[in-house]
């Protein structure tokens, strides 16, 4: 790469699949594994040649300006950080068209809730107009997928295909060698009217882009986690805390507790005559007594009080009392008995 490289994160949705956990709270700052998802996200990305001098670029919406730019202060206040307002909402590439004013150059794209393991490291010797980052998966009948020929350049990306033969799923990570070039396709894309539902899909861009002669290619990952759903956010967290193998052993705040790895405690957090673990994570501030909890993702504040749960996510300021089961619980909610 001849020129500073910019890396597009678009965290402009509402993440209603996740609700109510994201109700008030975007899904890039939902807790995992003792961080947050764009922090997982970002963290990826170390292995890029000249990390530290790549330019951040979030596209996010108005509702989560606040909390995003509040985020990047406190964690990340030396990186080199854009902020693109995405006011209208209509899309993937319509996005990228709202922040075209700010992007030129190499372009790195990844969106919020992907987060792979991949050494990006190649990058910097790359001959191909693009990359575009792929897992085999057996039913790829759920996912867009890439048609390559017998050289192995991308033909046609396909949106979940009704047949099995191509099995290469996009895994939501990719690479342009120049933004403009992009920009000009989804400039086709917005003047054709080609979208679905009301929205503006990056592949129908790709494939305009294929269509004149672009030539990109695929780039296998082996690890491909998910931070979409319930289900994918907590088993992204079981992956994550046992890669990690977090133990916690300079716990103090523990009273009469038994702590069953791995697991992520922040420091502050105050726990007595409970259970925890396996696959626990306990944000900064909680506060747990007389209950067991495993499985679960539990946001800064919490507190929990004679309860059993399991395969739960709790937001931040949350109040459980006298509860068993499973639970999902937004920002400052209260389940008590």
């Amino acid at each position: 790469m001849s020129k500073d490289l910019q890396i597009l994160i678009p965290m402009g949705g509402f993440g209603k699949r996740l609700r109510p956990l994201t109700w008030s709270r975007p899904k890039p700052l939902v807790c995992l594994a003792g961080k947050t998802v764009i922090d997982y996200v970002l963290e990826m990305f170390n292995s890029i040649p000249d990390f530290e001098s790549a330019e951040l670029v979030f596209s996010i919406n108005e509702a989560i300006e606040v909390l995003i730019r509040e985020h990047v202060a406190k964690y990340y206040p030396d990186r080199k950080v854009t902020f693109a307002i995405d006011r209208a909402m209509r899309g993937q590439s319509d996005a990228f068209w709202q922040a075209r004013e700010v992007l030129k150059g190499p372009l790195l794209v990844v969106f919020s809730d992907t987060i792979i393991e991949n050494d990006f490291s190649f990058l910097k010797d790359e001959t191909a107009d693009g990359v575009i980052w792929v897992k085999p998966v057996p039913d790829p009948r759920r996912f867009g997928v890439t048609l390559c020929d017998e050289e192995g350049w991308i033909t046609e990306l396909i949106e979940k295909p009704s047949e099995m033969t191509h099995n290469l799923a996009v895994v939501g990570c990719y690479y342009f060698k120049d933004a403009e070039i992009l920009l000009s396709a989804i400039g086709e894309q917005i003047e054709r009217k080609l979208y679905l539902k009301g929205e503006f899909y990056l592949a129908d861009a790709i494939n305009i882009l294929l269509n004149r002669g672009l030539k990109m290619r695929t780039e296998k990952v082996a690890t491909w986690l998910d931070a979409g759903t319930p289900e994918a956010l907590l088993a992204t967290n079981r992956y994550l805390l046992e890669r990690n193998l977090s133990h916690n052993k300079d716990l103090t705040n523990l009273v009469n507790t038994v702590i069953i790895p791995p697991v992520s405690i922040h420091p502050t957090a105050k726990i007595e005559n409970a259970v925890i673990g396996p696959h626990v994570s306990l944000g900064e501030g909680t506060e747990i007594a007389n209950s067991l909890i495993k499985d679960s993702i539990i946001g800064p504040r919490s507190h929990i009080n004679h309860s059993r749960l399991e395969m739960s996510l709790v937001g931040y300021d949350v109040t459980i009392t006298g509860q068993t089961g499973r639970f999902n619980l937004g920002d400052n909610a209260q389940a008590i008995q």
